[in-house]
């Protein structure tokens, strides 16, 4: 198709090469609704909403259609895939397809109105200029701020409930996009080989083989889970959208299905993978979980036990502090402190892991975190108590 970029009105946008992979990508987006709809259907007014990840993301105004179809929309085009990575497009056009298959109360995102495998485009509904959770954690509004943490903990358990067992469909829709289901992550594995001689090289931490034993044995126990849901994966708080209709997940490029307890492990360490993250205030974190298990002992029933949630968890604490760590260690230069810092961000993380396993009886583990710990803070430290997010200073 010829690219008109004056029929688009997009000689706002600056740079030439910018402003032709949005034509491109507006293009692309007609073909798809085309191809869906069966007449052409033209859109104009692109918006970048330049998206973090490898596609091209802009709003567009649907200018002519002879169908009942949203004043806006969202188109996000794909490059061509990298041969040696997995294919973010095919991921989050099935995780689409997923969702939009579901009621419209159980859809927990915009809904895929169109897709195109050949030019790598979706089409998908416009939720509009709604803030992010991101945006609530660094308001001033505290009470604000919490009750949206707990609605995204309900949303994650949502997401889960309506998404479990469905492992065999997303692997279906996978394979018909090209893609090819995800072999079982590795990388919680790989940290627990990893993690003790890099911890006895930077920080002259010794981790004993009864430890390092005992995360061995968390990292299979994750991978063999039996409360396997479908995940994001980048559960980052920019993107979430914070609608009148509640929180809705974006950016399903990494999206699999996985155990959900990896998610859930990410609430008691919040958002570790985000180079944001900082501290919630006491209690919080706890507050979440268990808005999060309200929404899926109905269909894990398991989990309403208190033993076996709360060993199920701790497995996946265990992986998720020294996943985190082993992807982020070697990376802190001396630099990098202060309460703000990813050194606080990890110390915090560590103390918060003992504190839980010394609860739960797991003395090994919790001496090994209270180490660790203290050597994070004699390396980076003073001051690395980590700072709350803003809303709640």
């Amino acid at each position: 198709m010829h690219v008109d970029t004056s029929a688009h009105d997009d000689e706002h946008v600056g740079d030439q090469p910018r402003q032709r992979a949005l034509a491109a990508a507006l293009d692309a987006a007609e073909l798809a609704l085309a191809n869906r709809f069966g007449s052409a259907i033209t859109l104009s007014k692109p918006e970048d909403l330049a998206g973090s990840g490898p596609a091209v993301v802009l709003r567009a105004t649907v200018a002519s259609s002879p169908f009942s179809l949203p004043r806006t929309i969202v188109v996000k085009h794909y490059p061509e895939p990298d041969e040696d990575a997995s294919d973010p497009f095919a991921a989050e056009a099935v995780s689409y397809q997923l969702f939009t298959a579901l009621t419209s109360e159980d859809r927990m995102c915009p809904e895929l109105l169109g897709h195109d495998v050949t030019h790598r485009v979706l089409v998908l509904s416009d939720l509009g200029n709604a803030p992010t959770l991101a945006d609530k954690l660094r308001s001033a509004d505290a009470r604000v701020a919490e009750g949206t943490l707990l609605s995204w903990a309900r949303a994650l358990g949502t997401m889960h409930a309506t998404t479990a067992h469905r492992e065999a469909d997303f692997n279906a829709l996978l394979r018909r996009f090209g893609g090819q289901p995800a072999c079982e992550d590795t990388e919680a594995a790989e940290a627990a080989a990893r993690l003790p001689g890099m911890l006895a090289d930077t920080l002259g931490v010794t981790t004993a083989e009864a430890v390092a034993e005992r995360v061995r044995v968390a990292s299979l126990r994750i991978d063999d889970g039996e409360y396997r849901a479908f995940s994001p994966v980048d559960l980052a708080p920019e993107n979430n959208l914070v609608t009148s209709d509640g929180v809705r997940f974006l950016d399903f490029e990494h999206g699999r299905v996985r155990n959900a307890m990896i998610d859930v492990a990410h609430l008691r360490v919040p958002f570790a993978f985000w180079r944001g993250a900082l501290g919630l205030p006491a209690g919080m974190s706890e507050a979440m979980i268990a808005a999060w298990r309200a929404e899926v002992t109905g269909i894990w029933p398991g989990l309403a036990d208190d033993d076996v949630f709360t060993a199920a968890l701790l497995d996946s604490h265990i992986a998720c502090v020294w996943t985190q760590t082993a992807r982020e260690l070697l990376r802190l230069a001396d630099a990098d402190t202060g309460p703000t810092s990813r050194a606080a961000a990890l110390e915090s993380w560590w103390r918060e892991l003992a504190s839980r396993a010394g609860r739960q009886g797991d003395d090994a583990i919790a001496a090994h975190a209270a180490a660790v710990a203290e050597a994070i803070e004699r390396r980076f430290g003073p001051g690395l108590d980590l700072a709350l997010y803003p809303a709640f200073r």
